[in-house]
């Protein structure tokens, strides 16, 4: 399990890797052992829910699957989309759906696709994120940085890098893993070696290791309904190319306002990866952890469910359904059991 940082990073990158990281990504790829002709895709990297109530997947290798309540539906490059990585979706307020692709952006009105990219004034190819504000702005998370559009042309958004002690991977110090917005309106962007930095509008608020986090290299970021912000993190030293070295800190800190919180004596939260922290339509929190499941944060106590498949992304869809996207296909909470859910269901 601890190789599979280097796994995502060889397909989200289109960086060099070492020849002894090769060999380990064909271990961990036999090692899943998925039938992936009845996965919804090997890797399920974002779920989304639009206005209509269908579902979106996006995945690292098959395009984009909608799910309307009834039928499965693929969006490939055969249909317009620029690459079959889809790993963000959005819709904004005429309804078009927005994905984020290996290969730039991609607008869908529902029959067509308009598609971007450096070309067009796009910051990065290799889109991570996309998230649209309450005022409507649209930011564009990549591997190369922040951009906002306003429908016609993209802005370089440059974030200040703070000054920090620990090792830069050169591969991955300019990805924006996450953005978000907390109840105050102040934006929060994520960064895989500069930590996390809080922007109001007129100026940014860096938070790093420095502050309190476990670690540098930031993969997401929420709010709980007190207003505390919560991040995870993943291991830096995992990047070393050296086996016998990819140990450190790492995990879920909790900020609230004044001081970083950390959980060591919790299986999972520290010296280890958080890709994923998700709040639900209750306002409680879904921490994912690297080996040791999901945790639900509710009435301040951690609740375990086993899943041993990596988590990267978590949707409550309108229904009250609890969704996982993961390394090894789609799963679903059904009652206290998480189960996986293929291209055959089971939906319901």
């Amino acid at each position: 399990m601890r190789y599979i940082l280097i796994v995502l990073l060889s397909i989200w990158s289109v960086s060099r890797i070492a020849e002894n990281q090769k060999e380990n990504i064909l271990e961990i790829a036999s090692l899943i052992g998925q039938n992936n002709a009845s996965q919804i895709g090997q890797y399920v990297v974002e779920i989304y829910q639009d206005s209509k109530g269908n579902l979106w997947f996006g995945t690292l290798e098959k395009g984009v699957a909608k799910y309307d309540g009834s039928e499965l539906i693929y969006l490939t490059t055969k249909d317009g989309l620029p690459s079959n990585r889809v790993v963000s979706v959005v819709e904004d307020r005429s309804g078009n759906l927005w994905f984020g692709t290996g290969s730039g952006l991609s607008k869908f009105d529902g029959m067509s696709f308009s598609n971007y990219s450096v070309t067009e004034g796009l910051c990065n190819n290799m889109i991570s994120n996309l998230f649209i504000d309450s005022k409507e702005d649209f930011w564009i998370g990549t591997w190369g940085g922040v951009c906002k559009f306003d429908g016609v042309v993209f802005e370089k958004f440059i974030i200040p890098n703070p000054s920090v002690d620990t090792r830069l991977n050169m591969d991955t110090k300019d990805w924006v893993t996450i953005i978000m917005e907390d109840s105050d309106g102040s934006i929060w962007f994520g960064r895989d070696g500069y930590g996390a930095v809080k922007y109001d509008g007129s100026s940014f608020i860096h938070y790093t290791i420095k502050d309190g986090l476990n670690s540098n290299n930031v993969q997401a970021i929420a709010e709980d309904h007190e207003g505390n912000i919560w991040i995870g993190t993943r291991v830096a030293e995992k990047d070393n190319a050296d086996a016998s070295k990819r140990f450190g800190k790492g995990g879920l800190n909790k900020y609230n306002g004044e001081k970083f919180i950390q959980f060591p004596n919790i299986d999972g939260l520290s010296k280890n990866d958080v890709y994923t922290i998700y709040k639900d339509n209750s306002g409680n929190l879904w921490v994912s952890t690297l080996g040791d499941g999901i945790y639900k944060y509710e009435n301040k106590e951690f609740k375990n469910y086993p899943l041993s498949k990596p988590t990267m992304n978590m949707l409550e869809d309108k229904d009250g359904r609890l969704w996982f996207g993961c390394s090894g296909g789609l799963y679903r909470l059904d009652s206290r059991d998480i189960i996986n859910v293929t291209t055959t269901g089971p939906w319901n």
